[in-house]
């Protein structure tokens, strides 16, 4: 095994890009762009401030700075050095930032997550999303980039709202069976949304594209939440994690004995947009 020579990270700030080509690192303010290969600096990019997080876009042609104690974002583009991009959301503040799946828009979340602010690279447009819950995992694209699902509270209740990621318009808008939402995850399929609740209560949710309700699983009664979902790669199965501290495998009947839970999903699902759906505006304040 061959170990290359050591080089200074600031904040863990470390990234291969999505092709395997590039590795980039952060070092207080700068971006540096490496060859993997080679480890040989291909790019440097100096920042604003203090990078607190950095992200690829999905074909590798773009990355992205985040200083969220300024309230900054800066792209940078891997073939035009010379070009950058510049966002600012002011006294809003920010506290997440991350890539659509297409690498051309940001989505920003405001401090209090009072909205997604989602902006366009290519047209300079921006687009607002209200009422992002703040929740581990409150925003899931699917795996063909099509839709954006995003977990929302209003009125003390929860709701996912799915978004057209062609133009962030609203598609469906449906409430959750849920007493503090923590998490959505789509099926690599795009067909089923699965939604999980709070630590406290034990509960699964799938969710189909048009919002209704496919299945509900709890493993059982009187135990601790939910830490981590993962689908397989087929969508047939759901394995849920809990925070009981157990290690085993249960059934979808519901018997206690482990922290690894296997449930199936209904199977005859097809994957289409909802019937007579289509894209309509809602909480979406519009480009401008």
């Amino acid at each position: 095994m061959n170990f290359s020579e050591v080089f200074k990270l600031s904040n863990q700030l470390c990234k291969f890009s999505p092709d395997g080509k590039y590795l980039a690192s952060c070092v207080q303010y700068r971006l540096v762009v490496r060859e993997v290969n080679s480890l040989q600096i291909l790019r440097l990019y100096t920042c604003l401030d203090q990078v607190q997080h950095v992200e690829w876009s999905a074909d590798s042609l773009f990355i992205l700075c985040a200083m969220y104690k300024r309230g900054l974002v800066q792209v940078w583009s891997l073939e035009q050095p010379e070009w950058h991009c510049r966002i600012d959301e002011g006294s809003a503040g920010l506290v997440a930032s991350c890539w659509s799946p297409d690498g051309r828009h940001v989505l920003n979340t405001t401090e209090f997550h009072l909205r997604v602010t989602v902006w366009s690279l290519c047209t300079k447009s921006v687009s607002y999303i209200k009422y992002p819950k703040a929740c581990p995992q409150g925003i899931t694209f699917s795996r063909d980039g099509r839709y954006l699902a995003l977990a929302e509270r209003r009125d003390c209740k929860d709701y996912v709202s799915i978004f057209v990621c062609s133009d962030w318009q609203l598609l469906r808008h449906f409430d959750t069976d849920t007493q503090d939402l923590a998490g959505i995850e789509w099926a690599p399929n795009g067909c089923v949304l699965a939604a999980w609740d709070t630590c406290l209560e034990y509960k699964v949710l799938l969710y189909s594209l048009d919002g209704r309700l496919l299945a509900a699983y709890c493993a059982y009664e009187w135990s601790l939440g939910i830490k981590a979902v993962a689908w397989s790669p087929s969508s047939q199965f759901l394995a849920v994690g809990s925070y009981d501290g157990k290690v085993g495998e249960g059934a979808p009947r519901g018997e206690p004995g482990g922290r690894a839970w296997l449930a199936g999903v209904p199977s005859g699902l097809t994957c289409h947009p909802p019937p007579g759906a289509h894209p309509q505006p809602r909480d979406l304040e519009g480009s401008h």
